[in-house]
């Protein structure tokens, strides 16, 4: 076949701890990452001349260049030259449905859907953790979204623990459009405020890494205790975070007020999400907020939690 499409999931953090210091100069970090029914859809497809194009319909996107999609092409041609060479370059159309620039992963879950893609198109037979171990030299996040689902991420991000999904729940998401948070000027700033609390040594990185899987939010999660996981949401980044936007702050206070399992930033936001038992219930909580602000420049979208990560669309 010389085209695919594929769905690639948003993702939100259920934890989020800032543990230490890297000596790559990354944070060291121990995380709960979540698929959600939030997806881009990427189409992908063989073509004869030697170039990678992309295309997407959206004006906040940044040049083809500087996207992680295409960064994930580029990745396949210099690792499988002749693959590459024999089938040529390929063309790719982003249908943007992830918000841009919300601390949902949607660059990430992008170019793991075209890792996926070449796969496929160039028939490579990679296998999962290989795909995986190149998904890292491009970002922290592209790893988990690869196979989705619920995982425990330590290191940067990249390394994973799969654990069973809590997918029965739903969440309600809430982004200002035009409000971005630079990621790097949130952990910055994190460590310039909260260095004191890092770990001193190997030791303490990793009984703080592992501290998490025998921890009370992942005993919820296995046992799908919604109530449980709402109450025990944590983000070390809305400690800077929520002081320097108030706008983000007043979302979550919105939400705290509504009829849910509990609410939380995603990663380094400005997404806010509330978590919740059923559908009817984010549908309540999203129609309150909608209420509570009339600003045209405010997104609100309903998802259900996922068991899975990039997967080929049905035609």
């Amino acid at each position: 076949m010389h085209a695919y499409s594929l769905i690639a999931p948003a993702k939100i953090n259920l934890h989020l701890e800032i543990i230490g210091d890297r000596a790559d100069g990354y944070h060291e970090l121990v995380m709960l990452l979540q698929s959600i029914n939030l997806p881009d859809r990427i189409d992908i497809k063989s073509h004869k001349s030697r170039e990678i194009t992309l295309r997407c319909d959206r004006p906040q996107m940044p040049p083809p260049e500087q996207n992680l999609a295409y960064k994930a092409a580029q990745l396949m041609c210099e690792q499988f030259p002749k693959a590459f060479a024999d089938r040529g370059g390929v063309d790719i159309i982003l249908d943007k449905q992830i918000p841009i620039a919300a601390g949902l992963a949607g660059g990430s879950a992008d170019a793991a859907a075209v890792l996926t893609g070449i796969n496929m198109l160039w028939e490579l037979g990679l296998t999962q953790p290989e795909l995986q171990n190149l998904a890292a030299l491009l970002g922290s996040d592209i790893p988990f979204c690869l196979a989705g689902g619920t995982a425990i991420a330590t290191g940067r991000g990249e390394q994973l623990d799969p654990i069973d999904s809590p997918d029965n729940l739903w969440v309600v998401i809430a982004k200002y459009r035009s409000l971005a948070v630079s990621t790097a000027w949130a952990y910055n700033a994190y460590r310039q405020q909260f260095g004191e609390t890092y770990a001193s040594d190997l030791e303490d990185l990793q009984a703080r890494a592992a501290h998490i899987h025998s921890g009370p939010l992942v005993k919820a999660i296995i046992k799908r205790d919604g109530a449980q996981i709402g109450r025990l949401l944590y983000n070390d980044l809305e400690k800077v975070v929520l002081p320097q936007y108030p706008q983000v702050a007043h979302l979550r206070s919105l939400f705290e007020e509504q009829e849910i399992l509990g609410t939380m930033m995603s990663g380094s936001g400005p997404s806010v999400f509330a978590l919740c038992k059923t559908q009817a219930e984010a549908e309540s909580a999203k129609q309150a907020v909608e209420n509570a602000i009339a600003d045209p420049d405010l997104g609100l979208w309903i998802a259900q939690l996922l068991s899975h990560g990039i997967q080929v669309a049905e035609r």
